[in-house]
């Protein structure tokens, strides 16, 4: 009967008290309100106003966005984009959104914003960025909004949270240089989402496994940064991706969004961007003696 009591005392501290499940309504909120800037500031105004002060864009490599969009840049072309599928962490200070976008007019693919709660209550993007996936049949602006569910459990702090999602992007990525579709295949949530190439986002099973077909089948990531909520329920990562395709060596970057399911941290949004080859510096010429006199 002791050791029952005394087992039971020990599940509980594993596994602090979840919290109330929150809405991911301001996280749309702040979404709409980005989008609504976008419009009425530009894209340049909009964006500064609503990063936050660690906010990065992948330029093509990670850069602070408060940098990049502070230099003078034109006009550029008119955004236009709306939520359609939104999250949130237990702790309500992490959460995304992801919906379809258009430049100038034209479909363009579909935006990925992670958003934190700053210490002023606001709400700020830590990162935008998304793949060029098809829009058909998406819904139009100002419609419903999906909500993912809550995590099942929570590791107590951002800290220990962080220290077991990395663990879990080492195992995913050691798996990723033999397999990558049983890689993540294996940690994909049910209701998970892959993207990164021209196919729709992901509604089942079939088309995850669509959707990693159009990847190579050996990818070498490498992480690079990254958060997660201070309850330790939702965690986003960001890295570096390398692969073959064609005979040529190609790059570029993933984000991700984790979640403390009750079979452990499952990959709730994946998605992989490429990017353009590293320009090599140019070559120096060597210095050349002047002939002796």
């Amino acid at each position: 009967m002791r050791s029952s009591s005394v087992a039971l005392i020990a599940a509980f501290l594993a596994f602090p008290a979840l919290a109330a499940p929150v809405t991911p309504a301001p996280v749309v909120a702040a979404e709409r309100a980005f989008a609504a800037d976008g419009q009425a500031l530009g894209v340049q105004a909009s964006f500064l106003k609503h990063s936050a002060p660690d906010g990065i864009v992948f330029a093509p490599e990670p850069l602070l966005a408060k940098a990049v969009y502070s230099q003078p840049r034109p006009k550029g072309v008119e955004l236009a984009w709306w939520p359609l599928w939104a999250g949130i962490a237990r702790s309500g200070d992490l959460g995304f959104t992801t919906g379809p976008y258009t430049a100038d007019g034209k479909p363009g693919g579909y935006y990925f914003t992670v958003w934190a709660k700053q210490p002023d209550g606001s709400w700020k993007w830590l990162f935008d960025g998304g793949p060029p996936s098809d829009q058909t049949g998406a819904a139009p602006k100002g419609s419903d909004v999906a909500y993912a569910r809550p995590a099942a459990h929570q590791a107590g702090s951002s800290a220990k949270a962080m220290d077991q999602v990395m663990k879990a992007e080492i195992a995913l990525h050691a798996a990723a240089k033999t397999d990558v579709q049983a890689a993540f295949l294996s940690v994909v949530a049910d209701d998970g989402r892959i993207v990164g190439s021209r196919r729709k986002p992901p509604t089942g099973r079939a088309d995850l496994e669509a959707e990693l077909a159009t990847r190579a089948t050996s990818i070498a990531f490498a992480p690079l940064g990254g958060q997660a909520s201070s309850a330790g329920d939702m965690a986003w990562t960001y890295g570096a991706a390398r692969w073959t395709a064609g005979g040529a060596e190609q790059r570029g970057h993933y984000v991700r969004i984790w979640r403390n399911d009750a079979g452990g941290w499952r990959l709730l949004f994946d998605e992989l961007l490429a990017a353009p080859p590293l320009q090599a510096p140019p070559v120096q010429a060597e210095a050349v003696a002047p002939p002796a006199s």
